[in-house]
């Protein structure tokens, strides 16, 4: 007699109970799924989910305490097995990008029906990328960005132009470090090469060398 099919087993980090209902309720509905766990905030997530080891994770980004995206980048390394998707009302490309550089294998919005929900988690699962097409058109265009003229110009890297575009937003070392899932001394070496390129000795006179008039 063949054994059924472990169901895929998800679980949900939301912060508002309702919509965390919602979500469980559609998963524990559809055939060949099962919501083990919910969280409500990302301190508990950050606990939970390694004792879990989950097949899904699905993360919305604000929520109280630790952050969706910070959640990802912290445990991404540790449960390569759990595929984390970011389920979320933010459209905005930063974002967007901060979710999958910290290791988020899909970004659906909050608004997409159960039924493509369920259709997401299945894909993710099986080591695909879904998105809602807004957020792809979003990714696409990105890639197809032309370089930074000014960047070229000096001679920058793509790593060293991209934390100093961080650093120029108002982010610290420590948040880049997470963000980009990199040590602070890998953080402080590209800043040094950056000063030594630019000839420049600060972040303001790096800052306003790249950046100013593009």
């Amino acid at each position: 007699m063949e054994m059924s099919k472990k169901p895929i087993s998800v679980v949900i980090v939301e912060d508002q109970e309702d919509i965390r209902t919602g979500l469980a309720m559609i998963i524990n509905f559809s055939d060949g799924f099962e919501c083990v766990a919910t969280f409500s905030d990302g301190t508990s997530a950050l606990k939970g989910i390694p004792v879990i080891r989950p097949d899904v994770a699905l993360m919305d980004i604000d929520i109280p305490g630790i952050d969706g995206i910070h959640v990802i980048s912290a445990l991404k390394s540790e449960l390569p097995q759990t595929q984390f998707m970011m389920l979320t009302v933010f459209e905005d490309d930063e974002k967007i990008f901060q979710s999958l550089k910290a290791g988020a294998n899909g970004y659906l919005l909050k608004k997409t029906s159960p039924t493509k929900l369920i259709e997401a988690i299945r894909e993710v699962y099986e080591g695909g990328s879904p998105m809602n097409s807004q957020i792809a058109s979003k990714v696409v265009a990105y890639f197809q960005k032309k370089p930074e003229n000014k960047a070229n110009d000096y001679n920058l890297t793509k790593r060293e132009y991209e934390i100093l575009e961080l650093i120029s937003k108002g982010y610290r070392y420590k948040e880049i470090s997470d963000l980009l899932c990199v040590s602070m001394d890998t953080v402080r070496t590209h800043i040094r090469n950056t000063y030594e390129k630019l000839h420049v000795s600060s972040k303001v006179e790096a800052i306003n060398k790249v950046f100013s008039n593009r």
